[in-house]
């Protein structure tokens, strides 16, 4: 492992609760994994089992030196790309502030600021942006766009959202149960909702790979395509769990540690709101949904990627209501909605420190 000097305790003296192998608090050094220097995210299964525990880890240590208000310059001088076709609260504000936590600075690129896939083709704005900046982030829709950046760029390419995946939402989800139950395998989580979105497949396959057994809670219709099923399925029985689809959300809740849902409509999807909301209306995480788990609330969370539409406050359900999650139960105590926004900021920190640097 490689280690930078740099990290310093708590005033206190005391070690955070989620204390991580990858932060030794007698040296005051952080670690990380060399293997992931110079590397793209693409999707999740990209990461090796250990690649993504270390990403996890790192993350942890991360957030806790700057909990205990370090600053470092990890990232002097590393310029990052951060193109976006899609809007974004979570994923923009995460990157830019890990990004200058540590020194570096990123450039906010949307489709009217660069001729991506217009009057200039992917591969050529990959090959200038490559030429400039150290890494890019790219948020949009096609997953081939993604691919395409980092075939071209030559320098480190991340997911920060396709139609396709989420890998690091996913690595902020893992975080988060982490912090909460200090260990991943053996875990049971239901994912609620649209099961065949980008966030439901990759959280799948990043459930599989961290031993936690998954339920994919949704009609019929909105299914997981079946080889996308056997693929996580083969990958959950090397590490001791199982992966099943149920339409039924009472059953497939019962026993579970975590309910994770997402909006039943995603962005460039707005025409199927109504077709959307007859099928998922019987999907919404409520309070009952939640005792359904039958496991009590210091063993439970709920988790969401945001943004939610819980209550009234916004324009999708100024007139309809609370959609896929109440109000009840995303202000519940066991929800760890703001605690994953956050870890956005330290898993995206924690992937661009390990691709970006060599290590002192």
């Amino acid at each position: 492992m490689i280690f930078v000097s740099g990290a310093r305790p708590f005033e206190n003296g005391k070690l955070p609760a989620y204390e991580s192998p990858y932060l030794d608090w007698t040296a005051m050094s952080l670690l990380w994994n060399p293997s992931l220097r110079g590397r793209s995210l693409l999707k999740i299964s990209d990461l090796s089992d250990g690649e993504m525990t270390s990403l996890i880890d790192l993350s942890l240590a991360l957030k806790a030196r700057r909990d205990g208000g370090t600053r470092g310059d990890l990232l002097n001088r590393r310029q990052v790309a951060l193109i976006f076709e899609k809007s974004s609260t979570r994923t923009r504000n995460a990157a830019s502030c890990a990004i200058r936590d540590e020194g570096g600075a990123a450039e906010y690129l949307t489709s009217n600021d660069i001729h991506l896939g217009g009057k200039e083709s992917v591969s050529d704005t990959a090959r200038v942006l490559g030429r400039m900046f150290d890494g890019i982030l790219f948020r949009g829709f096609s997953q081939k766009t993604v691919e395409t950046l980092a075939r071209f760029s030559g320098v480190p390419v991340w997911n920060g959202l396709t139609d396709e995946a989420h890998p690091t939402q996913i690595l902020a989800d893992l975080m988060t149960m982490k912090q909460k139950f200090g260990a991943l395998r053996g875990l049971k989580l239901a994912y609620v909702g649209d099961g065949r979105n980008n966030v439901a497949n990759s959280l799948m396959n990043g459930c599989a790979k961290a031993g936690i057994h998954y339920v994919n809670c949704t009609p019929p219709e909105l299914a997981p395509a079946a080889t996308r099923v056997a693929a996580a399925r083969a990958m959950a029985a090397v590490h001791g769990s199982t992966v099943a689809v149920i339409a039924d959300p009472v059953a497939g809740v019962r026993g579970c540690n975590v309910i994770y849902t997402d909006v039943w409509v995603s962005m460039g999807e707005e025409a199927q709101k109504e077709t959307r909301l007859r099928l998922l209306s019987p999907y919404q995480v409520n309070s009952e949904l939640v005792r359904a788990t039958g496991v009590p609330e210091s063993e439970f969370i709920f988790l969401h990627c945001l943004p939610a539409f819980h209550n009234t406050q916004t324009d999708m359900t100024r007139d309809c209501g609370a959609l896929e999650v109440t109000d009840e139960v995303f202000e519940a105590p066991y929800s760890r909605v703001f605690d994953e926004a956050e870890n956005r900021m330290h898993t995206m920190k924690a992937l661009f420190v390990s691709a970006l640097t060599h290590g002192g």
